[in-house]
């Protein structure tokens, strides 16, 4: 089989084969890189001629060997995954507008995804249990809005935040493989997002993550989303990166704050300090959001399953049970509608004559805690 045949092989309907054949080969050449695959397709107007011309150009240039090609092909199509080139008519509009955008896109899953508005959702990977369980309900809500939920298969708050979208449509960027499952115990839910959702890296299948491969990921999260909600980050790490990314690609920041003495909320708050805005709930993200963007949300909205409000009788009957559930540590709002399947409304009315009584304090994002007598 040819190197042309191969390809249309591996992806048909596509225009010119033997240019995109070329883009592949010409990114995978050392030396290269993403940066300058755009400067030199730029200068000689296409991979073809940066090929055929380059050699001369620049001694020692060499490009990438076919057969290296005709290998990555072969592994994409045995996994079943699919190749999307920068400059295919169905390349994500999203990513055109940043700066280096992948040249590269291996897809397995659900491809029809990229065609939607999405939202990024990333944070620790030692996340707290309060901050998986807002990872998981916000991306549950942001799904519920017709939005799709983008983050990295990471521990922690990643994969909180694919579960809470399996149903409504998530994104998963990796920083290997589209066939690698990393880390190892997201076994289950790399399954789950493959046929449920859409797994997408730039690296050829079978790469394994490395530290270098990471902060590439992170632009790519960015780039794909409207907004990047921060759950809880420290101040060094590479959920900082992503919000960093966000920022230079124009998109919107966003933050979890959470309490001072804790590290992993020292990224958050920092953002927030600086101009995120500050998300207490998915009706906070939905505000931040651009009107413009939000008019282009594509996916049909899931059913919203809000609980209903609850007669005055009921309410009353809850406030020892929410009384005897708080503490003196600190705890989320979100939380107690989880736990007693109540509105935001009702559970208002209720912290609201607790904070009369002198029994709670009420913090900024949705934070209470029980004060000692």
């Amino acid at each position: 089989m040819g190197q042309t045949d191969l390809f249309t092989a591996v992806d048909t309907g596509r225009p010119d084969p033997k240019e995109r054949f070329a883009r592949l080969q010409l990114i995978r050449s050392k030396g290269i890189g993403v940066t300058g695959f755009h400067r030199l397709v730029a200068e000689y107007g296409s991979a073809l001629e940066v090929l055929s011309r380059l050699p001369q150009d620049r001694p020692g240039f060499a490009a990438s060997p076919r057969e290296d090609i005709h290998h990555e092909l072969n592994n994409g199509r045995s996994c079943g995954a699919e190749l999307m080139l920068w400059g295919d008519p169905d390349y994500p509009s999203a990513l055109k507008d940043i700066p280096d955008p992948p040249v590269v896109l291996w897809l397995l899953g659900k491809t029809d995804l990229l065609k939607s508005s999405a939202v990024a959702l990333v944070g620790a990977r030692n996340a707290s249990s309060i901050g998986l369980r807002m990872a998981k309900r916000l991306s549950q809500e942001v799904g519920q809005e017709g939005l799709v939920v983008v983050s990295g298969l990471a521990r922690g708050t990643d994969g909180a935040a694919h579960e809470g979208a399996l149903e409504s449509g998530t994104i998963a960027v990796v920083a290997g493989g589209v066939d690698v499952i990393y880390p190892k115990d997201n076994d289950k839910l790399y399954s789950a997002i493959r046929t449920n959702g859409l797994i997408l890296s730039e690296h050829p299948p079978g790469t394994q993550p490395t530290a270098r491969y990471f902060p590439m990921r992170n632009r790519i999260i960015s780039g794909l989303s409207r907004g990047v909600v921060v759950v809880e980050a420290a101040l060094k790490s590479g959920s900082m990166i992503t919000a960093k990314n966000a920022l230079d690609q124009g998109r919107e920041v966003m933050a979890v704050p959470g309490h001072p003495i804790d590290t992993r909320a020292g990224g958050c708050n920092a953002l927030i300090r600086d101009g995120a805005v500050l998300v207490r709930d998915v009706r906070d993200i939905l505000q931040a959001l651009p009107a413009d963007e939000k008019s282009t949300v594509t996916a049909a909205p899931a059913p919203r399953r809000h609980p209903p409000r609850r007669p005055p009788s009921e309410i009353n009957a809850l406030h020892s049970e929410i009384l005897q559930s708080l503490t003196s540590a600190p705890q989320s709002e979100s939380q107690l509608i989880e736990d007693f399947n109540i509105t935001l409304p009702d559970l208002d009315l209720l912290l609201t004559r607790l904070e009369i009584d002198g029994r709670i304090e009420r913090k900024s994002g949705g934070i209470l805690r029980l004060l000692q007598e």
